[in-house]
C-alpha cells in the first residue's frame, strides 16, 4: 500500500543505543520497518480503496465520522512515540488524525507528550534521583504536583536522556523506554500524517512561567500542515484564530469535570449551556462520553443527552473523547468496546463527528464496516455460533434468561450442560457443583456439603445433593458467572441473581420452536453417575430426544460433546443418530496420527479451548501450534471456546477488542464453529460490511500476523523486556484419548457397600466423616482462642 511507504529507510524514533547491539543513529531502521509493516500487512493488503462506509451520517456535514488516534495507537505502544503514530496510520482508517498533545521545554520547543508531569509517561523517576534537583512541584489545574515536568528541561536534555513508557498500568510496559520523544516537527517530518492534531492544554500555566505557547503554534503553523487545534481554554483559540487560517479548525475542549476555563473565568457547565458563543471563535466541540450518555452510579447508561444535536444545530461539529479498549464501559455494552462506538456514531439517533480514541483499530473498524448494519434473518453459515451456557456473558447461565437471549443474539446452537437431580430430573447447569452457579451457600440447603474424590476434593453441594423442588425453590437462586473477577470484572451486576433454572425438557422445547441450526448438549461425570448414583444419564438423555421428537426430524441438528472417550464411543456403539463431539483438553500443542485415528473412531468434531491454538508467553502470542493443522487434515470438524469480550481475555496481539481475535479465527484459523458466552458479538461480527470484499478488504479488517509484536521486541527490546521463552505444549497422544469402557449402571437396590441409590449423598459415610472433622476443628480453634 501507498502509505506503508512512510515506514520505510531509518526510524528516527528509535533512540541510538537503546537496543544491545545496535548501534547509529537509525537502531536498525530498515529491519524494523519491515516488521512494523508485517504486523499489519497481514491485516489487509488493500486501503487504496479506502474506508467502506454507508452512504451518509448524521454528522453535522453528513460525512463519516473522524477517527482521532490519541498519540497513536497509544494502547499497545507509549503514547506519542514514532511506533504508536505510525502503528495508528497502518492499523485505522485512511483520514485518521494523529492527536499530539503539545507541551513545552525549558527553551520553548513542543513536544508530543501525553501529560505535563513526565514522571507518568517517560523514564525520568529513574534516570533521574529521587528529590534531585530535576523534580520541581506545581500547582495544576488548582492541584499540587511533584515531579519531572517539561518546562523544566531543554529539548536536547529530553531527546538525550529520556524515553517514553505506557502511563496506563493495564497495557504491556515491555515496550517502555525503546522510544525517545518527538518534537511537533519531528512528528510531522518523521511520520508524515495525513492529518495532524494539536491539543493546547494548558497555555496560561506556560504563560505564567514565562513561555509562550501562542507564539510556537503559529510560528509552526507555517511548516506543519495542522488541521486541527483544540484547547480547554477558549480565550487560547481565540488569541490564534486570525493566525490560523482556514485549513485548520479549532475545536474547544470541555474537559471531565466542572472545573471553571481559566482564559474566560466561566465554568465549563456554563460554557455548555452557550454553543452559540463558542461557535464565533470555534468551528467544534470536544466533550467527554458521559456528556452524551450519562452513566448511572452502578455503572449503567442513562438516556443520551440533546448535546449532539444542541452542537450541530449552533453550527458546530462535536467529537467524542475518552474511548479505550481497556477501560471499564458501561455493562450495557457487555465488555464489548465496538458495540460502544455504534451508540456515538450510528445506533443512539445520531452521530459525532469523530471520535477520540487509544485504539483506532476499533473505531475504524465500527465507522468502516459495522454502522447501520441490517439486521436481516440470521444464516447459519461457517463460523458457527454456538453459546455457552446461553448468553452466560449477560444472564446466569444456562437460565432461561440465558437462553431466551442467546437466540435473540443471534446464536446458531444452544447449549446444555446436562446435570442429574437427586429425583433423577435432567436439568441444564454449567457446574454440577451448585457453589459455583447459584447462592445455595445463602439458604437452608448449605449444610448439604459433601466431599466427592471423584468430582472434585473440595466440599460442594451438588446437583444430585437437591430434588428438582428444592433447586426450583424460590430461595435458591442462580448466580452469573464472572470467569475474569480476578482482574475485578464483573458481568451485569443488576442481572446476577436473576433468572429461572431449565429443565433439559424445556430446553429442548426452545430449541424446536426458534430460528436455530442446532442444540449441544454437553456430557460430564456420566460414568460417576453411573457407578455411585445408579442413573444413566445416556439412557435418559435418548429417552428425552425421542420424547421431544428430535430423532425423527432433521432440521435441527442436535450435537453430543464430552471430554470423556467413553460416552461418545458408548453413544456410537447404540448407533445414535446425532453429531459427537469431543473435547479437547486445554493447552494441546499438536495431535499424534494414532490420536487423531482413535478420535475419528467414536467422533466426527472435536472442541478446542482458545489456548491451544497460540503459544502464548506474558499474554504475547509467539507462535501458532500445529494442533488445528492436525485436526483439520484428519477431516474433523472444529469448534473453538470459550469467547469472552472482556479486554484481559485476549492477547496482546488482538488489542482487547473481541472483534479482532474472533476476525482472525474466522478468517485466518477458518474454524467451523465458536462457542462465545457473548452471542451478540460473534453475530455482528457474521453480519459486517467488509470481510466479503475480497481484496478490497480495509487493512483494520484484515488479519494479524501470528507473532508479529513478540518478533518486534525480540528485534528491538533489551532481553529483560522480551517475552520469556515457553516450553513446547504437550502433545495429543492414543493414550489421553482411551478411557476405561463405561461403567455398569448400579443397581438401584444396591446391598450394602455397594454403590448408594440415586437421590442420596454418594458419600454418606464420608460426608459424616468430613462434617465430624469440621466440628472437631472448630472445638480445638474454639480452645485455642
Amino acid at each position: 500500500p501507498a502509505r506503508v511507504r512512510v515506514l520505510r529507510g531509518n526510524l528516527p524514533g528509535m533512540r541510538s543505543g537503546r537496543v544491545p547491539g545496535r548501534g547509529g543513529g537509525g537502531g536498525g531502521g530498515g529491519e524494523t520497518a519491515a516488521l512494523l509493516c508485517g504486523l499489519l500487512l497481514l491485516l489487509g493488503a488493500a486501503d487504496a480503496q479506502g474506508i467502506r462506509r454507508p452512504s451518509s451520517y448524521k454528522t453535522l456535514r453528513g460525512d463519516a465520522p473522524l477517527v482521532i488516534a490519541k498519540g497513536g495507537f497509544s494502547g499497545v505502544f507509549p503514547d506519542s512515540s514514532y511506533y504508536a503514530f505510525s502503528f495508528a496510520l497502518l492499523a485505522s482508517a485512511p483520514d485518521t488524525s494523529l492527536w499530539c498533545d503539545v507541551q513545552l521545554t525549558k527553551d520553548g520547543v513542543g513536544i508530543c507528550l501525553r501529560d505535563i508531569n513526565m514522571s507518568n509517561c517517560t523514564n525520568a523517576a529513574q534516570v533521574y534521583p529521587v528529590k534531585n534537583k530535576k523534580e520541581a512541584k506545581y500547582v495544576i489545574d488548582g492541584v499540587p504536583k511533584t515531579g519531572y515536568f517539561s518546562l523544566d528541561f531543554t529539548l536536547s536534555e529530553i531527546q538525550t536522556t529520556l524515553s517514553l513508557t505506557q502511563g496506563i498500568y493495564s497495557r504491556t510496559e515491555r515496550f517502555d523506554t525503546m522510544y525517545s520523544i518527538l518534537s511537533v516537527t519531528d512528528f510531522q517530518s518523521n511520520v508524515k500524517p495525513p492529518s495532524v492534531w494539536l491539543n493546547v492544554q494548558r497555555d496560561i500555566f506556560y504563560k505564567q512561567h514565562g513561555l509562550n505557547m501562542r507564539s510556537y503554534i503559529v510560528s509552526i503553523l507555517k511548516s506543519v500542515p495542522v488541521k486541527y487545534i483544540s484547547s480547554p481554554e477558549l480565550g487560547f483559540l481565540k488569541s490564534i484564530s486570525k493566525r490560523a487560517g482556514r485549513r485548520t479548525k479549532l475545536v474547544f475542549r470541555f474537559p471531565d469535570n466542572f472545573l471553571s476555563d481559566p482564559s474566560t473565568n466561566q465554568t465549563y457547565s456554563s460554557l455548555s449551556k452557550n454553543l452559540t458563543f463558542i461557535k464565533t471563535i470555534a468551528s467544534g466541540i470536544m466533550v467527554p462520553k458521559i456528556y452524551i450518555w450519562p452513566v448511572t452510579n452502578d455503572n449503567y447508561l442513562q438516556p443520551p443527552t440533546s448535546f449532539v444535536q444542541d452542537a450541530h444545530s449552533a453550527g458546530l461539529e462535536i467529537y467524542a473523547s475518552d474511548f479505550a479498549n481497556d477501560r471499564i464501559i458501561p455493562y450495557n455494552y457487555s465488555y464489548d468496546p465496538l458495540q460502544e462506538y455504534l451508540s456515538f456514531i450510528s445506533d443512539g439517533g445520531f452521530s459525532v463527528d469523530g471520535v477520540l480514541t487509544d485504539y483506532p483499530i476499533t473505531a475504524s473498524e465500527a465507522i468502516g464496516c459495522f454502522a447501520d448494519l441490517n439486521a436481516s434473518k440470521a444464516d447459519h453459515g461457517k463460523p458457527l455460533i454456538i453459546s455457552h451456557n446461553g448468553a452466560s456473558g449477560d444472564y446466569p447461565d444456562c437460565t432461561d434468561l440465558a437462553y431466551q437471549n442467546a437466540i435473540k443474539d443471534g446464536a446458531d446452537v444452544i447449549d446444555c450442560a446436562l446435570q442429574v437431580t437427586k429425583d433423577g430430573v435432567l436439568i441444564c447447569m454449567s457446574s454440577i457443583n451448585l457453589l459455583d452457579t447459584t447462592n445455595v451457600q445463602m439458604t437452608p440447603f448449605s449444610s448439604r456439603t459433601s466431599v466427592v474424590p471423584e468430582i472434585r476434593d473440595t466440599p460442594g453441594i451438588f446437583t444430585f445433593n437437591l430434588t428438582w423442588n428444592d433447586i426450583s425453590d424460590s430461595s435458591l437462586k442462580p448466580k452469573i458467572s464472572s470467569p475474569l473477577s480476578t482482574y475485578y470484572l464483573v458481568r451485569n451486576p443488576r442481572y446476577t441473581n436473576t433468572g429461572k433454572f431449565v429443565k433439559f425438557s424445556d430446553f429442548l422445547e426452545y430449541g424446536k420452536d426458534q430460528d436455530l441450526s442446532g442444540i449441544m448438549i454437553t456430557i460430564e461425570n456420566a460414568a460417576f453417575m453411573a457407578k455411585s448414583l445408579g442413573f444413566d444419564v445416556l439412557e435418559s438423555l435418548t429417552t428425552a430426544l425421542n420424547d421431544a421428537g428430535y430423532n425423527n426430524q432433521t432440521t435441527k441438528e442436535v450435537m453430543i460433546q464430552s471430554t470423556d472417550s467413553a460416552v461418545l464411543v458408548k453413544l456410537k456403539q447404540q448407533k445414535a443418530k446425532y453429531k459427537l463431539v469431543y473435547t479437547l483438553q486445554p493447552g494441546i500443542g499438536d495431535a499424534s496420527a494414532s490420536s487423531l485415528a482413535d478420535v475419528k473412531e467414536f467422533a466426527e468434531a472435536v472442541v478446542v479451548d482458545r489456548s491451544s491454538f497460540f503459544a502464548q508467553s506474558v499474554h504475547f502470542i509467539i507462535n501458532q501450534t500445529s494442533l488445528l493443522t492436525d485436526l483439520q487434515s484428519a477431516g474433523l470438524t472444529v469448534y473453538a471456546q470459550v469467547f469472552r469480550n472482556e479486554f484481559v481475555s485476549q492477547p496482546w496481539d488482538f488489542f482487547g477488542d473481541e472483534t479482532v481475535e474472533i476476525n482472525n479465527y474466522a478468517q485466518s484459523l477458518n474454524v467451523d464453529g465458536l462457542i462465545t458466552d457473548f452471542p451478540k458479538t460473534v453475530r455482528r461480527y457474521k453480519r459486517n460490511s467488509c470481510t466479503g470484499l475480497g481484496n478490497d478488504v480495509p487493512s483494520y479488517m484484515g488479519n494479524v500476523t501470528v507473532g508479529g509484536l513478540a518478533q518486534l521486541l525480540k528485534n528491538q527490546a533489551a532481553p529483560q523486556a522480551q517475552p520469556p521463552s515457553v516450553a513446547p505444549m504437550p502433545k495429543l497422544d492414543a493414550p489421553s484419548v482411551q478411557r476405561p469402557p463405561f461403567p455398569t449402571v448400579a443397581p438401584k437396590n444396591a446391598p450394602s457397600g455397594a454403590a448408594p441409590p440415586p437421590g442420596s449423598s454418594p458419600s454418606a459415610a464420608h460426608t459424616t466423616a468430613v462434617s465430624t472433622c469440621i466440628l472437631l476443628v472448630l472445638a480445638c480453634a474454639t480452645l485455642l482462642l
